[in-house]
């Protein structure tokens, strides 16, 4: 399999495993990543997932050039048509852009070595990005002629200074995991035999905290990057407001007061 899921609990690990092509992704195993990413999604059961790849000498490194030469449809007939048919006829990116499953659930990216193009872009599209201390993250397209479309440009602006992003984006100059903690493009550079370890706590310490104030969170997450600051500030007071009475919010302030852990199910 290209892509590998496995269970640890209520956390799901998706692992691209095409190590021999450093976990870049030919259209199949886009395909499937996608698959992951939706089973992630829809099942209730599963709280929190991490993104990483096989071995350690990449996370993932994008499109497999290789794999991926134009094809014979025009671009204009591929974008109006259905997911599975764009993807056939050479659109392959929608297949990766995680934005636009609506995941409500959070996301950990647990890179591992390279992450560039499309590699950096599934990391942006994460909540949490842990680096392995031999992480290395970019936006090589322009090297190659092209642009980086999976929200590349847009995320990475949002998510370090702006000057450090056009550096990268412009030049398609690679930071080490060093670098990228210091400018805030991940929370944590731990040692690469202890990224999944890390990844896993920390899912589990996300996983144990009340169900539907973390979906509430994640929903903020994504629907307040676009709003004026007083349009942020009334959803998260409707949420707030949706939470107050529910069962987990009783029950959360009564564990606090008889010290002791909270039995949460999302009711």
């Amino acid at each position: 399999m290209t892509i590998d899921t496995e269970r640890r609990d209520r956390t799901f690990v998706v692992r691209i495993n095409r190590p021999d092509a450093l976990n870049a992704l030919d259209p199949a195993s886009m395909r499937a990543f996608n698959e992951a990413l939706r089973e992630f999604r829809d099942d209730p059961e599963l709280a929190v997932g991490i993104l990483t790849g096989t071995g350690d000498r990449a996370f993932c490194t994008g499109a497999d050039l290789k794999q991926t030469p134009p094809p014979e449809t025009p671009f204009a007939a591929a974008y109006f048509d259905p997911y599975e048919r764009s993807v056939d006829e050479g659109l392959y990116v929608r297949a990766i852009t995680i934005s636009q499953l609506r995941i409500n659930k959070p996301l950990i990216a647990a890179v591992n070595g390279h992450a560039l193009g499309g590699g950096t872009e599934i990391a942006l599209d994460c909540d949490l990005r842990i680096a392995g201390q031999n992480a290395t993250f970019g936006l090589p397209e322009p090297r190659w002629a092209s642009v980086p479309a999976v929200g590349g440009v847009s995320k990475l602006l949002r998510a370090v200074p702006r000057a450090v992003a056009m550096k990268m984006i412009l030049t398609g100059d690679r930071i080490d995991a060093t670098e990228a903690h210091r400018v805030g493009l991940v929370s944590d550079v731990v040692p690469t035999d202890r990224l999944l370890d890390t990844a896993l706590e920390i899912a589990d310490r996300i996983a144990a905290n009340g169900p539907l104030a973390i979906k509430s969170l994640k929903t903020l997450a994504m629907r307040t990057d676009d709003l004026p600051l007083s349009g942020s500030i009334e959803l998260e007071q409707l949420l707030w407001g949706l939470l107050r009475d529910t069962e987990d919010r009783v029950e959360g302030r009564l564990a606090f007061a008889q010290r002791r852990a909270p039995d949460y199910h999302g009711r």
